[in-house]
């Protein structure tokens, strides 16, 4: 690894300014930005941690929606969000081995948006609002493709703010070694209708399945997905799995979330 300078800010205002130096690089868990550094294949000159920023951490219930500081570790959602949102206390459960859930945090894996990971999909499927230290980002327009979302250089979140469904679960099927999605699936319902995010199949990351959602907006039971199927184009083939056999995973592990939601 090469050399670089460590910056801990304790405000979101020293982190803005520390990330506007040149090849500044925000650091959350790092579960991915050093083993990247390891290997080479990043070489920021200034590694800027948030965990030290008191403001970026907690969870409260605000209304009718759960808003979560983008520093708190999935250990901290599994146990505090297990009350008023009890599909997203699972998912976070889930995520990884003890070391990953007491280190990572629930802003960098959005922020990451790494195709296989679990906060993406709990946070398309609630209609989540990403607040960042510049504005806010609905997560429909948050994600934007493979590794890529809509923040700009140097902006940061900050919160998550996700409207607690009704019913909800999420469902996936494990790739042993890492505990990543080999494929995803979290269903949401709201009064408007239900909601379905699948992670770990799209080769573009995560993504809504409209179908699904317009038969469980009129039937939400396992029963209204059938006959369904996603597409194979555009799903992940690799050794783990063709893209066909992630499409029926995909069906699969949206009923299994319907099923247990």
């Amino acid at each position: 690894m090469h050399n670089f300078e460590f910056v801990k800010p304790s405000t979101v205002a020293e982190a803005v300014k520390a990330l506007g130096r040149e090849d500044a690089q925000a650091l959350a868990g790092g579960h991915t930005l050093l083993p990247t550094m390891k290997q080479r294949l990043a070489a920021p000159a200034v590694l800027v941690s948030l965990t030290g920023i008191a403001d970026l951490r907690g969870i409260r219930r605000e209304g009718d929606a759960l808003v979560i500081g983008a520093a708190t570790t999935h250990a901290e959602v599994a146990k505090a969000a297990a009350k008023d949102y009890p599909a997203l206390a699972k998912l976070a459960c889930g995520i990884g081995d003890p070391a990953v859930r007491n280190r990572g945090t629930i802003g960098g894996s959005l922020a990451n948006n790494d195709p296989a990971a679990d906060y993406p999909a709990a946070a398309l499927a609630s209609g989540a609002t990403i607040a960042t230290d510049r504005r806010q980002i609905a997560a429909d327009d948050f994600f934007q493709g493979l590794f890529t979302t809509a923040l700009e250089p140097g902006e940061i979140i900050t919160a998550i703010r996700l409207p607690i469904p009704e019913r909800a679960a999420y469902a996936k099927f494990e790739q042993p070694a890492s505990r990543f999605a080999l494929t995803g699936a979290f269903v949401a319902k709201y009064p408007s209708g239900a909601r379905v995010a699948i992670t770990g199949a799209g080769e573009n990351g995560v993504f809504r399945w409209a179908e699904a959602e317009r038969a469980l907006s009129a039937n939400y039971a396992p029963s209204a997905l059938s006959g369904l199927a996603v597409p194979s184009d555009g799903l992940i083939g690799d050794l783990h799995g063709t893209p066909a056999y992630r499409a029926n995973l995909v069906r699969v592990m949206t009923g299994r979330a319907v099923a247990a939601s």
